[in-house]
């Protein structure tokens, strides 16, 4: 019993280890920055689609607490942080454009 239980718990760390992250979902090309402040969806990817989902509440949780601190709206926080956001996005990473369409961050 000790050493299933021994085995399933190197089994979840190993898996773990390889789970991507933010930072590896844009770099490789799965998520994007919009303009409208969330991240979006770029390369079909069931992992990258998880991490913008909660990644996407956080920020919408976030967005909400600031604008009713400052008597605005979420979607204007929104507006704000996604200028900040793509301003801020790495070289090579995608960023939505004014068109909607992706680009590839210079």
């Amino acid at each position: 019993m000790r050493k299933l239980v021994t085995g399933c718990l190197a089994l979840v760390i190993s898996v773990s280890a390889w789970a991507m992250d933010l930072t590896e979902a844009k770099t490789n090309g799965y998520l994007g920055e919009q303009r409208n402040g969330y991240l979006g969806l770029v390369k079909p990817n069931p992992e990258a689609e998880t991490i913008m989902q909660q990644v996407n509440a956080k920020r919408l949780a976030a967005f909400t607490n600031i604008a009713k601190q400052n008597g605005i709206s979420a979607d204007d926080v929104a507006t704000l942080a996604a200028e900040k956001a793509i301003q801020a996005a790495a070289s090579g990473t995608y960023i939505q454009g004014s068109n909607g369409q992706w680009l590839k961050k210079q």
